[in-house]
């Protein structure tokens, strides 16, 4: 059985990101540290008094702390490990894009009167669940250990559980119609024959190269190994003698000690001009 600290730092560090970033929401709501509608999505703060914050902050809110809030961090810690370490896997800034896409279309979608709700972090959950259940259509899934059924079911069943319930389907539905445009454009219509041109931007290329988090199989942006030293590489010395590395300096001290018979000028006896 691994520790809470070793199942941490086995995560993957988007999903881990995001998830952390969920709970530490929450928490800091309930420390009274802000109030729910300082981060709440509205328009006419956003455009007439620029606070443009509200564009991210609100997809990090999944409500108070309650049973659905914990069933929605399940949901991150499941279904979006699974998509990070399968799918996704080696392909952080892909992923890291699945989400970026997700959270602009749910905004164009919130820009819609109709549509708008002041959180879309529970949108933004639940297209996680439908691209796992297009990923993972014939995984055998059980809800609440009384019914099973396969991977591609998951978001309806999910949707109908939240009609049994009582809460509100429009997240849900915009969660499913942003995962379903993101499938659309970066699967299915690539495999019917249609040119894929919806490739992952090099700005997000290069978000993941500086936050130096996971990797990405033929990257056009690669992390940097020597970033943060000023001089890493093999020293020599005036003499010729190689020094492969400081931690070989520091084994063998006597090489850091100046030879008494090199590096003189004059070697031999002196002698003061009275002979003596």
């Amino acid at each position: 059985m691994s520790t809470p600290g070793e199942y941490y730092r086995s995560l993957p560090p988007v999903s881990k990101t995001y998830g952390v970033a969920c709970l530490m929401t929450t928490a800091a709501y309930y420390l009274g540290l802000y109030q729910a509608s300082s981060i709440a999505l509205y328009y006419d703060d956003v455009i007439k008094r620029f606070q443009v914050w509200r564009l991210i902050t609100n997809f990090f809110f999944l409500g108070p702390f309650s049973f659905p809030f914990a069933f929605r961090l399940i949901i991150i810690a499941r279904y979006g490990v699974q998509l990070e370490r399968g799918p996704f896997d080696k392909r952080t800034a892909d992923f890291v894009w699945m989400f970026f896409f997700g959270a602009l279309s749910l905004l164009v979608m919130a820009a819609v009167p109709f549509l708008w709700s002041g959180f879309m972090g529970v949108s933004l959950v639940f297209m996680i669940v439908y691209i796992w259940g297009r990923e993972f259509p014939n995984a055998q899934v059980s809800i609440y250990g009384l019914v099973s059924l396969k991977g591609f079911y998951l978001p309806w069943a999910m949707l109908a559980l939240d009609l049994i319930f009582g809460n509100p389907l429009m997240p849900d539905i915009l969660g499913m119609l942003a995962g379903h445009l993101y499938y659309f454009l970066t699967v299915l219509h690539p495999l019917s024959g249609g040119k894929f041109i919806f490739k992952t931007p090099f700005w997000v290329h290069k978000l993941v190269a500086f936050w130096g988090e996971g990797t990405q199989v033929n990257a056009p942006v690669q992390r940097d190994p020597s970033a943060g030293t000023a001089f890493r590489g093999r020293s020599y010395r005036l003499n010729g003698n190689r020094n492969n590395s400081a931690g070989q300096a520091q084994e063998n001290p006597r090489t850091q000690q100046p030879d008494s018979n090199k590096g003189v000028a004059f070697q031999g006896r002196g002698y003061r001009l009275g002979g003596q």
